[in-house]
């Protein structure tokens, strides 16, 4: 089971959004640069997420985009759901017939996984990434700033 390049990307170029998108809207091709996905990439994967209304794009001078809802009204499911992506474990695709036409006999422990990285995702915000790399790096600027004052 993986998670594929264009739910990944989806994911960090949300959270760059979200992040960046405080006072003016972001350029696609500032998120390129910074997390170092190809634009045309980008062009495609905001389509998407446009469509499933989680970022709105702004026309004209200053233009870009913004995101569509609060960041702690986004989850990461639904950021993959919108990238039309799929994390799925079991043989089948969930079709219950990865044996002879019939669900095989991991089937239930593979869909049972599926489930639980869902909800999992289902309860993790971009607002709740934002302020973990938030801390991140407030951390690493106070280790920084202590060490220089030793």
């Amino acid at each position: 089971m993986r998670l594929t390049t264009k739910g990944r990307f989806a994911v960090t170029a949300m959270i760059d959004l979200a992040m960046n998108a405080q006072a003016h809207a972001v350029k696609l091709n500032a998120i390129s640069e910074r997390q170092k996905i190809s634009l045309s990439y980008l062009e495609q994967l905001f389509s998407k997420l446009r469509r499933a209304g989680l970022v709105e794009s702004i026309r004209g001078p200053g233009g870009g985009y913004i995101l569509g809802k609060a960041a702690d009204q986004i989850n990461i499911a639904q950021i993959i759901a919108a990238a039309e992506d799929r994390l799925d474990a079991t043989q089948c695709s969930g079709k219950e017939n990865c044996h002879g036409g019939t669900p095989c006999i991991t089937h239930n422990l593979w869909e049972g996984l599926n489930q639980a990285i869902h909800e999992h995702l289902s309860n993790v915000t971009l607002a709740s990434l934002i302020a973990q790399e938030t801390g991140k790096n407030r951390d690493k600027i106070v280790g920084l700033t202590h060490v220089n004052f030793h």
